[in-house]
């Protein structure tokens, strides 16, 4: 099996994770030790999808 190395999607440096080209993931906390941010990513067929949810701040009540 070949592995392949998550980046970051913010400063596009390797982080720790490593998947396969069969690993599917959903609403993953990605976090980079580099830039020190969280993104939550989905993974599926070696494609990597940002999640954008909305901040806490500007939802309504």
């Amino acid at each position: 099996m070949i592995y392949q190395w998550v980046r970051c999607p913010v400063c596009n440096n390797k982080t720790r994770i490593q998947v396969r080209a069969d690993t599917e993931m959903k609403n993953f906390p990605l976090f980079c030790p580099k830039c020190k941010q969280e993104s939550l990513i989905s993974i599926k067929e070696n494609k990597i999808t940002v999640i954008k949810e909305p901040d806490a701040k500007t939802q309504s009540q």
